[in-house]
């Protein structure tokens, strides 16, 4: 989503300022028309600016009365025109825009052991989507405002700036988050972001999206755990779907089921844990031996 808009829209706030310079400029022209003191200038002022119908604080001059219709006209075009900006902040959405935002930042505040996805276009909803589906939870930043409002509509925390920021990346949780995806749409912009992740969280896992080849090694030089050339994968994938259809059909169809139903999952056992025990007891010889090869 773009950035949050400030949280007194700038109609109100010009409406505040009008009105505040003609209160001061009011009772200044009082004190010096009149040679009344501050507090009745002031009280002149206000009275005459509301329009609430009281009488003169004192005899008023030609001078004085003519300065005060200056007053009451200007006073209440500023008047209407804030009482305008203020129901229009209602009646249009401004408001619950804001209040959705203030809950989206405590939702980010408050993220623990996710994944930050730092992305840009297409590439970066796909990967967003996948974490969805598979019920993951994330953490968007991006700059691309057509990626923010679809990240707005998936109800994804997202936040619209620079990945590559430093404060960006802590807005983010990059201290408690459990990994990071830059897809960003240059590998310069990526380079930076894994910098900048690498430095703030020592032990994060990075992956990173690189589009030339000679990136790839300055990207791991800088700190990603994992470099995807995306061109090369694009490539492989659709060479494997023509040589082998049947050996590309079962993760085609994983990939591609909507529900996000079939998904492989990876569990890291131990040596010697119970789960390999029972396998090694009820396994086959041939079994065995395998497994005591994946050993």
């Amino acid at each position: 989503m773009p950035p949050m808009k400030n949280i007194i829209p700038k109609k109100i706030t010009i409406a505040s300022f009008l009105l505040a310079a003609t209160f001061f400029a009011g009772t200044a022209g009082y004190m010096l028309i009149e040679k009344w003191n501050f507090f009745d200038s002031f009280y002149m002022t206000a009275i005459t600016l509301t329009t609430v119908g009281f009488g003169e604080v004192r005899p008023l001059s030609p001078q004085g009365r003519l300065f005060t219709v200056f007053i009451l006209l200007s006073g209440f075009g500023i008047l209407t025109y804030g009482i305008t900006a203020g129901i229009s902040f209602l009646l249009e959405g401004e408001l619950g825009d804001i209040m959705r935002m203030r809950k989206m930042d405590k939702r980010i505040e408050e993220a623990r052991n996710h994944y930050i996805i730092c992305a840009t276009g297409e590439t970066g909803q796909y990967v967003v989507e996948e974490f969805l589906k598979t019920k993951q939870p994330v953490v968007a930043v991006t700059m691309d405002n057509w990626l923010s409002q679809k990240l707005a509509g998936l109800d994804i925390p997202a936040i619209h700036d620079n990945p590559a920021e430093d404060n960006i990346l802590k807005k983010a949780g990059i201290e408690h988050a459990r990994g990071l995806i830059t897809v960003l749409g240059s590998d310069k912009d990526n380079l930076f972001v894994v910098l900048s992740a690498r430095d703030l969280n020592p032990s994060i896992r990075i992956v990173s999206q690189a589009i030339e080849k000679t990136s790839v090694v300055k990207l791991n030089k800088a700190g990603a755990d994992e470099v995807v050339l995306t061109d090369a994968i694009g490539g492989m994938r659709i060479a494997s779907v023509m040589l082998r259809p049947t050996v590309v059909s079962f993760l085609d169809s994983m990939l591609r089921d909507s529900s996000g139903v079939l998904r492989v999952e990876e569990v890291t056992l131990r040596q010697y844990s119970e789960p390999i025990k029972k396998r090694w007891h009820s396994a086959p010889s041939a079994r065995r031996l395998a497994l005591s090869l994946w050993q």
